[in-house]
C-alpha cells in the first residue's frame, strides 16, 4: 500500500479523498493555488503546498507544477479526483515516466475512450450498441449536413474531445445546422483546443443511465449497478439517483453485462463509468461515452451497494485486487444526491461566489452524508466550479429517500451567499419527479418555464 499521495483536485473531492486515504492509513499532500490557501482541503492534509496563482490553467492545470509537489513531498501515487487533470492522458503518461502511479487507467486506455470518436470505434468493435451517427470526427459544416441527412433530425453535436456540456448542440432542422455547428466548433476549440465534432440521432424520450464499473490489474471487472442522472440542465446533471425507476431487474441486468462488456474490450483498470443514453419508448439502450475517472454522482452507488468507491480505486492502483465479487453486489434502498451550487437560479444560475457568514449543514439519522469542503467564513472564490456541497440520502424505497432529501433541503443554512437550495426543495417536491415521470428533457422543457413563471 502506498505511504503517501497527492490529491491533484480541490474542494470537496479533494476531502472526500483526504478522508478515504486517512482511514486506508496513508498520509496526503494536498496542492492550492493562491485563492485556495485557506480551503479545508489545505487544512486536513498532512501538508499542503502552493501551486500557482488562483486561475486553473496557471495551477491546478499546471502538470509541471503539480508533479513538482508530488516529487517535492515523497507522495508515490496522485488521485486527480474528477475535472482539472483526471481525463488527461498526457499527466497520466508524465506520471508513468516519474515512476508516480496515476490512480486512474493508464493513458493508453484513456486516450481509447477519452476521445468520443474512439471509444464509438472501441464499443462497435465490442459489440456494445451505439447510437446512430458519424463514424468518424467532422470537421465540416458540408460532412454534417450529409450525415444528418441520412440519420434524420433532430441530431446532437458534441466535441470529440469534450466534456462537461461543452461544445454540445441539439439542432433540430437543416437550416438550423451550419449555425449551431460553428458555435459548437468554436466552444470546443476554445476548452479543449481541438474543434472537431462528431454527430448522434437524438432519442427522445430518453432517460440519461450510467453504470458503475471497478477493474483491477488482475483483470476482474465489476459493476455496481446504475444511477439515474436524467435531470439536466444543458447537459450538466442537477440531481442524480440509484437505482433508476425506469429499470426492471432484466434491464438492469443486461445494462450491466454490457458495461461490463465495454470495459473488459479496453482492459480497463481503476474506476471508471459507462453512460447510456436509454430509449423509453422502444426498451433500447445506446453508448455514449465513457468517464474514466470518478464521479461526483459516486456516493448514491456507494449507499446502495455498501463499496467505498474511492478507497477501492487506491487499492486497486497499488495492485490490490477488488475487494468484492460481482455475486458480492446488491442493490439495496434507494439512495438520491442533490448537487448544492453557489449559483443564483433567478438570474440564470449566475455564479454567487463571496463570503459564508453562517453555515449549518443537515444532520442526524441513519443515511445522510454531506460532502462539502466549506464552512462558516470561507470565502468562496470566483476561480472555479460552483459546487459547495453534495448531499445524499439513502432510504429503504425511493419515496422514503424523497422524503429524507427534503427534509435535508428544508434544514440546511447558507448565508452570506445565493445557493440554489430552495430550487433543489423545490424540484426534489414536484409530483412528476416523485412520481420518476421524467425524462432528460423535463427540466428545461417543462419544469424551468412554470418555474420562472411563478
Amino acid at each position: 500500500m502506498f505511504k503517501k499521495i497527492l490529491i491533484a483536485n480541490r474542494g470537496e473531492i479533494a476531502v472526500r479523498i483526504i478522508r478515504a486515504a486517512r482511514e486506508l492509513g496513508i498520509s496526503t499532500v494536498a496542492v492550492y493555488s493562491e485563492a485556495d490557501k485557506e480551503a479545508l482541503h489545505t487544512i486536513l492534509a498532512d501538508e499542503a503546498i502552493c501551486i500557482g496563482p488562483a486561475r486553473s490553467k496557471e495551477s491546478y492545470l499546471n502538470m509541471n507544477s503539480v508533479l513538482s509537489a508530488a516529487i517535492v513531498t515523497g507522495a508515490q501515487a496522485i488521485h486527480p479526483g474528477f475535472g482539472f487533470l483526471s481525463e488527461n492522458s498526457k499527466f497520466a503518461t508524465m506520471c508513468e515516466e516519474m515512476h508516480i502511479k496515476f490512480i486512474g487507467p493508464s493513458s493508453e486506455v484513456m486516450d481509447k475512450m477519452g476521445d468520443k470518436i474512439n471509444a464509438r470505434s472501441e464499443m462497435l468493435k465490442a459489440g456494445v450498441p451505439v447510437i446512430p451517427g458519424s463514424d468518424g470526427e467532422v470537421y465540416s459544416v458540408q460532412e454534417a449536413l450529409a450525415i444528418a441527412d441520412k440519420i434524420g433530425y433532430p441530431v446532437m453535436l458534441k466535441a470529440s474531445a469534450g466534456g462537461g456540456g461543452k461544445g454540445i448542440r441539439k439542432v433540430e432542422s437543416e437550416a438550423d445546422l451550419e449555425a449551431a455547428f460553428n458555435a459548437a466548433s468554436q466552444e470546443a476549440l476554445g476548452a479543449f483546443g481541438n474543434g472537431a465534432m462528431y454527430l448522434e440521432k437524438v432519442i427522445s424520450p430518453a432517460r440519461h443511465i450510467e453504470v458503475q464499473i471497478l477493474g483491477d490489474s488482475q483483470g476482474n471487472i465489476i459493476h455496481l449497478g446504475e444511477r439515474d442522472c436524467s435531470l439536466q440542465r444543458h447537459n450538466q446533471k442537477v440531481l442524480e439517483e440509484s437505482p433508476s425507476i425506469a429499470i426492471g431487474a432484466t434491464l438492469r441486468q443486461r445494462m450491466g453485462e454490457t458495461a461490463v462488456c465495454a470495459a473488459q474490450a479496453v482492459a480497463y483498470e481503476n474506476a471508471g463509468t459507462i453512460e447510456f443514453l436509454l430509449d423509453e419508448s422502444s426498451g433500447e439502450f445506446y453508448f455514449m461515452e465513457m468517464n474514466t475517472r470518478i464521479q461526483v454522482e459516486h456516493p448514491v452507488t456507494e449507499f446502495v451497494t455498501g463499496v467505498d468507491i474511492v478507497k477501492e480505486q487506491i487499492k486497486i492502483a497499488a495492485g490490490h485486487p477488488l475487494s468484492v465479487s460481482q455475486e458480492e453486489i446488491t442493490i439495496t434502498g434507494h439512495a438520491i444526491e442533490c448537487r448544492i451550487n453557489a449559483e443564483n437560479p433567478a438570474f440564470n444560475f449566475a455564479p454567487s461566489p463571496g463570503k459564508i457568514t453562517e453555515l449549518y449543514l443537515p444532520s442526524g439519522g441513519v443515511g445522510l452524508r454531506v460532502d462539502s469542503a466549506v464552512y462558516g467564513g470561507y470565502v468562496i472564490p470566483p476561480y472555479y466550479d460552483s459546487m459547495i456541497a453534495k448531499i445524499i440520502v439513502h432510504g429503504n424505497s425511493r419515496f422514503d429517500a424523497l422524503m429524507k432529501m427534503q427534509r435535508a433541503l428544508f434544514e440546511l443554512e447558507i448565508d452570506g451567499i445565493v445557493t440554489n437550495t430552495d430550487f433543489q426543495l423545490d424540484l426534489i417536491s414536484d409530483k412528476r419527479v416523485i412520481a420518476g415521470d421524467y425524462d432528460t428533457s423535463f427540466l428545461v422543457e417543462t419544469f424551468l418555464p412554470n418555474y420562472n413563471n411563478n
